[in-house]
């Protein structure tokens, strides 16, 4: 998954903002303020997901290009690479389970913004 598709299936989640709040090569989108996706657009070499505890440790016994995401807590964060390594399908189903996971997390009120 190049990119471009990276951020624009991102951006097509309802409530979803992007922005660069760390510094100007780590590009964050978040759901009404929470994070769930990282990544470095310079290098876009493995992206941060947010992820369920044991569905994250599921996938890094599966695929050899998703591993515990690096500066995040590893129980709710996997690196996925970009390489190719994890099918384009699978990445699409990882950001819709990230933003379900998120979603599902926020005050009641919040949810009810994003309906």
């Amino acid at each position: 998954m190049d990119i471009e598709s990276f951020r624009n299936y991102c951006l097509e989640k309802n409530g979803v903002m992007e922005g660069f709040p760390f510094n100007e090569t780590v590009l964050v989108f978040k759901v009404m303020g929470k994070m769930f996706a990282l990544i470095d657009v310079e290098t876009y070499e493995v992206i941060a997901l947010k992820c369920d505890p044991v569905r994250a440790i599921e996938l890094r016994e599966q695929f050899t290009g998703i591993s515990s995401a690096y500066h995040f807590n590893k129980k709710h964060w996997n690196g996925v690479a970009t390489n190719g390594s994890v099918p384009d399908q699978l990445m699409y189903e990882l950001i819709d389970h990230l933003y379900d996971l998120v979603v599902k997390g926020l005050p009641k009120k919040m949810r009810e913004k994003l309906s």
